[in-house]
């Protein structure tokens, strides 16, 4: 984990899920209430979790994508900074 990252406070990590919950209750009733058979209120239903799941799946994949681009710019820092250490020693 970076040194210099600051974990999200817990009034933050709980709005999150509020907010979260409070967004599927509301489509959820939205969908239930709507005037439609109960067929078509559960593909409604089945479409919204496909959205939630993928949303998920592409925020974890793109934060994964970002993750190893840092350690990808770590290393090859790293090696930089070793290259220029090796260039800068006399030759005896």
């Amino acid at each position: 984990m970076n040194p210099n990252s600051q974990p999200h406070s817990g009034a933050w990590v709980s709005f999150t899920y509020a907010s979260f919950l409070a967004a599927a209750v509301m489509v959820g009733a939205g969908i239930l209430f709507l005037p439609l058979d109960w067929w078509a209120k559960g593909y409604l239903g089945m479409g919204v979790v496909m959205l939630v799941q993928s949303c998920v799946t592409m925020t974890k994949t793109v934060r994964d994508m970002h993750e190893a681009s840092r350690m990808v710019n770590r290393i090859e820092d790293a090696r930089t900074e070793r290259l220029l250490m090796d260039v800068g020693k006399p030759v005896l």
